[in-house]
């Protein structure tokens, strides 16, 4: 976690708090990390995190969606920020598609 911390304030994003969230409890199998949480300026923030050595395609969109639309019902309140951090190759229209509705696109490495 301590990484992803990192990673997230070399944007410029700090936090008051941040929370893991495992994926079994939203009922999903899908390997991602998943942390929700509230930056300094009290908006709520949602954190995915993928690791995987296949690319990150427009199809993977929709599951990820659902990930957000179960953790949304699962801390019952709504996400001003939803956040991507991906150490994968990523299709560019995937990345154009997601930035396109409001998400946040880092690249884990940097």
């Amino acid at each position: 976690m301590k990484e992803i911390v990192d990673r997230l304030r070399a944007e410029g994003l700090i936090f008051k708090s941040l929370h893991p969230v495992d994926p079994k409890t939203l009922g999903s199998r899908k390997r991602v990390e998943i942390y929700e949480g509230v930056d300094l300026k009290k908006n709520y923030v949602a954190i995915f995190v993928y690791r995987q050595k296949s690319r990150f395609l427009r199809k993977d969109i929709e599951p990820l969606e659902v990930l957000l639309e179960q953790l949304k019902n699962y801390v019952d309140h709504n996400f001003k920020i939803k956040i991507l951090l991906y150490d994968m190759p990523i299709c560019s229209h995937a990345k154009k598609e997601l930035e396109e509705s409001g998400w946040r696109v880092i690249d884990a490495i940097g």
